[in-house]
């Protein structure tokens, strides 16, 4: 995927990455969460219902 933009946030994520498969979220410089997109769980940080509702769309366009 590599970097996207919304709401503010900027979501990265990095091919042949280490597993679970993943993505950092960011936003003004500041790692938010890293979310595990397998387990639909944070591994580090905390998600917001914002954060959650852009993952799942960014899934749906496949763009994680």
């Amino acid at each position: 995927m590599g970097k996207v933009k919304r709401g503010g946030y900027v979501f990265l994520s990095w091919i042949g990455d280490h597993t679970p498969k993943h993505v950092h979220v960011y936003k003004n410089g500041k790692l938010i969460v890293k979310w595990d997109l397998e387990n639909n769980m944070a591994m580090k940080g905390a998600e917001t219902r914002d954060i959650l509702k852009y993952i799942e769309a960014l899934v749906q366009e496949g763009k994680l």
